[in-house]
């Protein structure tokens, strides 16, 4: 990018600036009129007031700036697209690494899991448990209630 860019970069941010603080006193005016009308609405009434002709003109200057407002924006917006370097956009990067970042999250709370239910039913000697007991071809699962004396986390028995 060379200086003459970067320049132009900066003075239409200083324009959108300008905009900003323009924009900020016409809505500011805009403000003060509609408390003067609503505090006085007979004052519209009144011949030669200009009140409601003032305001459609502030109406009309806001309109004008937002729209030069968005106009330096999406110049601002395409300069500095410019400036990035090619390759994914930051969405699609900042997604593909959240991907990432959400496997790696996944796998290790899946380990983390399973050592944690290894760890619990090793925590469980001498603990009075339930245990199923399945014969062959039977049509019910029988029941124990069973004191645990060991556990072999290899063979999670």
């Amino acid at each position: 990018m060379s200086s003459p860019d970067i320049m132009t970069i900066l003075e239409n941010s200083k324009e959108l600036d300008r905009l900003r603080k323009d924009q900020e006193e016409v809505l500011s005016e805009i403000n003060k009129l509609h408390k003067k009308l609503h505090a006085t609405p007979e004052v519209v009434e009144k011949p030669g007031d200009n009140s409601l002709a003032r305001l459609k003109m502030l109406y009309t200057q806001a309109k004008d700036l937002s729209d030069s407002e968005a106009n330096i924006s999406n110049i601002l917006i395409s300069q500095l697209d410019a400036l990035l370097p090619p390759g994914p956009q930051g969405q699609a990067r900042r997604r593909i690494g959240n991907e990432q970042k959400r496997k790696r999250v996944k796998t290790e709370s899946d380990m983390s899991r399973q050592r944690k239910e290894l760890e619990n039913c090793a925590s469980l000697k001498g603990e009075q448990v339930a245990a199923r007991v399945t014969q062959g071809n039977a049509d019910k699962d029988e029941w124990f209630v069973v004191k645990v004396i060991h556990f072999d986390k290899d063979t999670k028995e």
